[in-house]
């Protein structure tokens, strides 16, 4: 699903980055990550938002106290929070195929990253 700005993830991620052409990933660094899940309601992706959020303040504070039981709590609050958006796990346009953190040049995307 596309926002009614146009062609871009549903967090509006781009406005920084290219999104691919099926909405699937955008562009950071030469690499595709997945865009949030645009079926969940805003109210869903709002809620999932602020706990990842939280999560990584929470991972910014174990790192800084040393604690590292809570460092992995957090780190996988983060885990979590991202599957609910969608971000990792299962994909959310129902197949196996993912091209997460991959190089869009060694991708199928590859002929559109360099035609754009």
């Amino acid at each position: 699903m596309w926002s009614r700005r146009g062609r871009e993830c549903v967090s509006g991620v781009a406005v920084k980055y290219p999104v691919t052409p099926d909405g699937r990933y955008f562009v950071h660094q030469q690499r595709l990550w997945r865009c949030t899940n645009p079926n969940l309601s805003e109210l869903e992706r709002q809620r999932h938002v602020r706990e990842l959020m939280k999560a990584r303040r929470d991972v910014k504070a174990a790192k800084a106290s040393g604690d590292d039981d809570a460092l992995r709590t957090a780190r996988d609050a983060v885990n979590k929070a991202k599957i609910k958006l969608g971000e990792r796990g299962p994909t959310w346009w129902g197949d196996d195929i993912d091209h997460n953190r991959k190089l869009v040049q060694n991708s199928p995307y590859a002929d559109w990253w360099e035609a754009r």
